[in-house]
Parts: structure tokens; sequence; C-alpha cells
């Protein structure tokens, strides 16, 4: 039987194109989602399914995580933070750092895999060219990867992969393009559930790496600053 991968699924674009290449990889995709009080809570639900039901995936898990939101400390939890406008060259850690967001979702990850008998869990963490999160770092899931050896049951294996991790924005952007991946069902504002605000840094991150790689984002914006 094709073993199964958890794909933790945002529906950003990193997490859609680590979906891709998890699919391309001919793994089995079981999709995980969550919940934490973002701002954008319900339009990064709806692209969530979305994707899923492009790639009729009809494994998909969506947890509540409200304690994330509870602890705070995050503008993209708290609405008396502001989110920062966007700064490429912005050094420190940005106000939508979310304390320990991945260590959250990849516990969780973990027992959904365990129980699955996956062999994979796969996130779309980017290191080079991301906002600075410590928990998007690689040594960080090297680290996760050894918790999950020691932590599960001896006949479990399961892989952490984070085949964007060392990619460009532009690089990403070519790569799902190569896959055919579905970018007009992604949602990445921090802000904004109608229309991309195209001003905070995940916003213009997503258009300088559309713009870098010459390709036109189908997504609609408020804004739409060139930031190649």
């Amino acid at each position: 039987m094709t073993p199964y991968a958890v794909v933790l699924l945002s529906g950003g674009m990193d997490s859609l194109v680590t979906l891709a290449l998890t699919h391309a990889m001919g793994y089995r995709l079981a999709a995980l989602h969550l919940n934490y009080g973002q701002r954008t809570e319900q339009r990064e639900l709806a692209a969530f399914h979305a994707i899923c039901d492009h790639y009729q995936i009809s494994d998909r898990l969506v947890v509540d995580v409200a304690h994330l939101a509870a602890i705070g400390s995050s503008s993209l939890t708290d609405p008396s933070i502001a989110v920062e406008r966007a700064n490429l060259h912005r050094q420190g850690i940005p106000s939508s750092y979310v304390p320990f967001r991945n260590a959250n979702i990849l516990a969780i990850a973990t027992s959904w895999a365990e129980v699955l008998s996956a062999r994979a869990i796969a996130i779309g963490a980017v290191e080079e060219d991301s906002s600075g999160y410590p928990d998007c770092r690689e040594e960080f899931f090297r680290a996760f990867e050894r918790v999950i050896e020691l932590g599960t049951k001896p006949d479990t294996q399961i892989a952490l992969l984070t085949p964007v991790i060392h990619l460009r924005k532009d690089e990403i952007v070519r790569r799902g393009a190569e896959l055919n991946a579905p970018f007009h069902l992604s949602w990445s504002c921090y802000t904004r559930n109608d229309i991309a605000c195209g001003e905070c840094d995940s916003c213009a991150l997503r258009l300088r790496g559309f713009q870098r790689a010459g390709i036109e984002d189908p997504l609609p914006y408020a804004v739409k600053p060139q930031y190649a």
C-alpha cells in the first residue's frame, strides 16, 4: 500500500508547493490544518479545503488550537498588536511570530501520522527567504525529527520532510508552476480575508517571488508594489 505523508497545509504558497512536491514523491496525502485564532483564519481554512478538493484529498484534519491566541504575543492573533508593513530587509524576529507555533503543529501532526502509520510529515518552512522565524530553521526540524524518533512507538518510522526550506520564493514559485500547483486557490495575506493587502511581510515575500520568477500572481491585491 502507498505510504501516507501528513502534509501541514496552511493554505499559503509554501505549504501548497510542499504538498505538490510531496504528491510528486508518490505519497498518499493526508492534509492537516490548524485554526489558532489568526486574523485570516476563515480565509486560510477556505484555501485549505479548496486545495484538498483540487488534489482529491479525503484524509483531511482541521484542529482548533485556540491556546496559541490565548497565549498571545503575536500580531497574527492579538488585534491590539499591529501587523507590520513589509520590510524585506528587517533584522530580527517580526511581531507576526507566533511563539513556538511549529512545535505545536508538528506535535499534532506526529500524533496523527502515528495513527495513520504514515512514513513522513511534510512542512513548508522556508529558512533563507522567510520572515526570520526561529522555528523555521533546518536545525530545528532535524532536532524535532529526533524528538519524533524518541517519542513514538519503536516500530514507528516518520521522516520530517522540508522540501522548500532552502529555496528562495521565486524558486518555490517556479517549482509550483512546473507541478501545476493551483496558486489561485492559496492565500498568503496576514491581514485581510477579502483581498490580499499587498503590504504585509507575507504578501511582499510572495509578490517578490512571483515578480522575480516572471510569473503573474493570480491573486487580487489591494495594492501591488514592485518588490523585485
